[in-house]
């Protein structure tokens, strides 16, 4: 489930990140900080890992020389390192395979991609989609593994989105070529006992 803290003063330059990495190490959830507000989600479940696994797999074959798929990059507010969210898979250049930081400038990332647990709610997956038009992520896919559905967010601008695509398992994510292309969603599965459409 993702719950939100609010601090309740200002606070200095930081000082959240540390608080971030200290509940990260202390309870293993994914903390993130949206907008000035810490978010943490629990570990995600097999399935939802499986997805992520299977939707990497599936975009790296196909992905230009100068680009790769990375699990667990942080993407900065541009301008604020303090101001961060960590997609579930980051689409950007091989040669941060080279670096020794953990985040990487929202302007480096070609695509983000986003599992939708299995709680989360619509005012949290609606903010963090602001957040990602707001750092000018741009394309942000998000699957929903709840519904069997999947969403294309392109052409960010004015904290928004302007292009969007929606569409079910089985039918093909509009990739670009150096995306390698139609990705496949066929073969990912939905929470719960429903079948695989």
């Amino acid at each position: 489930m993702t719950g939100s803290a609010h601090h309740p003063i200002p606070v200095r330059r930081g000082h959240l990140r540390d608080a971030a990495e200290k509940i990260e190490q202390a309870t293993g959830m994914r903390v993130e900080i949206i907008g000035g507000t810490l978010v943490m989600s629990p570990s995600p479940s097999g399935k939802r890992a499986g997805i992520v696994i299977d939707l990497r797999d599936a975009i790296r074959p196909g992905l230009a020389a100068e680009h790769e798929a990375y699990e667990n990059v942080s993407v900065p507010m541009p301008g604020d390192p303090d101001d961060y969210a960590t997609p579930d898979l980051t689409i950007g250049p091989r040669a941060f395979k080279e670096e020794d930081g953990w985040l990487l400038d929202a302007d480096a990332v070609v695509l983000a991609v986003e599992v939708i647990s299995p709680n989360e709610r619509l005012k949290g997956i609606n903010e963090k989609t602001a957040w990602y038009a707001a750092a000018r992520v741009p394309r942000l896919l998000q699957i929903d593994p709840r519904t069997g559905t999947w969403s294309l967010f392109t052409r960010p601008g004015e904290g928004e989105y302007r292009g969007v695509i929606h569409g079910k398992y089985g039918e093909s994510v509009p990739l670009p070529g150096e995306l390698g292309g139609d990705l496949p969603t066929s073969g990912l599965p939905v929470y719960g006992s429903r079948p695989v459409p």
